[in-house]
């Protein structure tokens, strides 16, 4: 049997808190990805770490001959329920306060069951990870963010016309003057 998985179920961090962490790990070998959540201090790379570690143990269990072969095939991070509690406030009104639960999935899967196919489209395909994909695009979207030497020109002008828009022209002259971009000129 090539795929080996494992669950953690009713984990007691949200989703959103682990799945940068699933993000990070998915598609690498088991070892380079123990490592890298070895170093992240936080509770959801616990938890992940957790549930890889106790799909090794699966893959021991089963019969994998190369333990140190397997690469993380899927890491899916779902929301589970949520606990809802309320937290009293003033004049009588209440806050609900939401609990979230959520289920971790990591599938370990030997390289030969994954085919050539993949090798062939990472060479086709380069995706940017960690710190450089968090400067490069905006967040969760694909979209590259807008830095570049056109872009402070653009915003500068951009608020000029908002600030001229008043009437008076002292007015005018003092809200260009404290414009930190053009500070200098005016």
């Amino acid at each position: 049997m090539p795929f080996y998985k494992a669950k953690h179920r009713y984990a007691d961090v949200s989703a959103r808190n682990i799945r940068p962490f699933a993000q990070l790990v998915r598609g690498k070998n088991v070892d380079e990805a123990l490592e890298q959540l070895q170093f992240i201090h936080n509770r959801g790379a616990r938890q992940l770490e957790a549930v890889i570690k106790s799909a090794i143990g699966n893959a021991d269990d089963q019969g994998c001959k190369d333990l140190d072969e397997l690469i993380v095939s899927e890491c899916r991070v779902d929301d589970g329920p949520m606990f809802k509690r309320m937290q009293p406030r003033a004049r009588g009104t209440a806050f609900t306060i939401l609990r979230r639960l959520s289920h971790i999935v990591v599938t370990l899967a030997d390289p030969e069951s994954l085919g050539g196919a993949d090798d062939e489209a990472d060479d086709a395909t380069e995706t940017v990870t960690g710190p450089e994909a968090a400067a490069t695009t905006h967040r969760g979207s694909r979209q590259p963010l807008l830095r570049s030497a056109v872009a402070i020109p653009l915003m500068v002008s951009w608020m000029h016309r908002l600030t001229s828009s008043s009437s008076s022209p002292s007015r005018r002259r003092r809200s260009i003057s404290t414009c930190r971009w053009c500070s200098g000129s005016r």
